[in-house]
């Protein structure tokens, strides 16, 4: 089964990222996993407390492994229908062909097998990290079980989104003054510094944007 990449775009607020995750995922004929925050403040009202933080956490969580596992389950299907199909075309030249037929078999389905094993990315709005910025930010405390799992879950790549892009008015969003926008990317930048998974800064217009974060993720795709 090819290797799933999963890939986080996160950031402050009103940054790009849920725009940024859908072109990735139209790019790459792939999925992505929106924010389960924007879920669950929509369904339960705007104003939270410290308890509702622990709920959106666990949410984004379940979301996220849902995702992954139903293109789990769609990466066995396809290489079950590839191997059924490469064993067909393989027992049909054995019938009858000569030796340059079955060399020219071998040679396809390898070829195949080794284009369905190119590994498929994932791209994922917004992840623990997230979650431990927000509780710090807005109550000066984080749920143990959020630091539990931010240094338990694995990734392969984080996009970081700049706050150069103008702040645009949501109902759900706090946080229109760029000094607060600033203390929170400067918050996200020391927390990707300091840890191992490759991270690269999101900036520019919309499009350029985009072309650096596909530059970034052919990189760790080794395409």
């Amino acid at each position: 089964m090819p290797a799933i990449k999963k890939i986080v775009v996160i950031g402050p607020e009103s940054t790009g990222k849920s725009t940024l995750c859908e072109q990735l995922a139209q790019h790459y004929y792939t999925t992505w996993c929106p924010e389960y925050a924007r879920e669950y403040l929509t369904n339960n009202g705007a104003a939270y407390t410290f308890e509702d933080l622990m709920n959106i956490a666990k949410g984004q969580i379940a979301l996220e492994t849902s995702i992954v596992n139903r293109q789990s389950s769609i990466f066995n299907e396809e290489e079950a229908h590839l191997l059924r199909a490469v064993g067909e075309y393989n027992a049909a030249c054995l019938v009858g062909c000569t030796a340059a037929n079955l060399e020219e078999a071998q040679t396809s389905g390898s070829r195949q097998a080794t284009s369905n094993e190119q590994p498929t990315p994932i791209f994922i709005d917004t992840d623990l990290y997230v979650m431990k910025v927000w509780s710090e930010y807005v109550f000066n405390k984080c749920h143990h079980y959020i630091l539990e799992q931010v240094a338990t879950r694995k990734y392969d790549l984080y996009l970081l989104c700049g706050i150069d892009l103008p702040w645009q008015a949501d109902p759900l969003r706090e946080y229109p003054d760029e000094k607060p926008r600033q203390e929170l990317y400067r918050i996200y930048k020391d927390i990707l510094v300091n840890q191992t998974t490759p991270w690269v800064t999101i900036s520019g217009n919309y499009n350029e944007r985009l072309q650096t974060a596909i530059a970034a993720v052919d990189k760790q795709l080794k395409i």
